[in-house]
């Protein structure tokens, strides 16, 4: 039986009240603060001042606390609007904050999809939305878009996690390479590329993403025009 399934077992007030939401809670702490590498069920006991072996009964081990913490988080992650563009805007949106907030999710989105609760409940507001899509088109759209956010996603954390190791922001970085750029582009060899650095906006990542995004949505709409109203 799956965890979302299976019951807990009875509340004990005694050494120490126990649930999966309290297990849960506490390996997102955990996480928040140091990354998966921090969240063992050790760990956790000892953050909750409880034995090991009393967390499984609750879980089974690891992989269902992670698959738990991921489906706690989609519970930050509930899209909104008017029509499928809006919501779709909203999922990617909801989906980057909640990454932001934390930064371990960016390594356990993807894969095959997330089927708790809290998940199921952000998926059945963006099939609503896209009601009016073909059938056929719906799962494409949307692995479209999450592939989109994931990408970008994992793009922004890897750059906060770069400047943590080596203490130098991006514009910093960016002006180390500066030099070696120049000599590089002036051999020639790379004008397209030369022409982009020195003469294209340079944006910030919330503005690329967003623009990004924006490029996304037109392509659904523009393949899927004729058969959603409105769009």
């Amino acid at each position: 039986m799956l965890v979302w399934e299976r019951p807990e077992p009875p509340n004990r007030p005694a050494p120490a009240p126990l649930s999966r939401e309290r297990i849960v809670l506490a390996a997102i702490r955990l996480a928040d603060a140091d990354g998966l590498d921090a969240v063992s069920l050790r760990k956790v006991a000892t953050a909750l001042d409880v034995r090991p072996m009393r967390l499984y009964g609750y879980i089974a081990g690891k992989e269902e606390l992670l698959d738990l913490m991921v489906d706690a988080v989609h519970a930050e992650i509930r899209p909104v609007g008017d029509g499928w563009r809006e919501v779709l805007r909203s999922l990617a949106e909801a989906t980057r904050r909640a990454a932001h907030e934390h930064e371990w999710l960016a390594d356990l989105l993807g894969g095959r999809p997330q089927l708790g609760p809290h998940a199921l409940a952000s998926g059945e507001a963006v099939m609503a939305a896209l009601g009016d899509v073909e059938v056929d088109a719906v799962m494409p759209v949307v692995a479209a878009v999450n592939a989109y956010v994931i990408g970008a996603v994992r793009r922004e954390i890897a750059e906060r996690r770069a400047e943590r190791a080596t203490g130098m922001d991006e514009k910093r970085w960016q002006a180390s390479l500066g030099p070696y750029l120049e000599r590089t582009f002036a051999t020639g060899r790379f004008p397209a590329m030369a022409a982009v650095v020195r003469d294209a906006a340079h944006l910030d990542a919330d503005d690329t993403f967003r623009i990004g995004l924006g490029f996304l949505l037109d392509g659904i709409g523009a393949r899927i025009s004729g058969g959603v109203k409105g769009a």
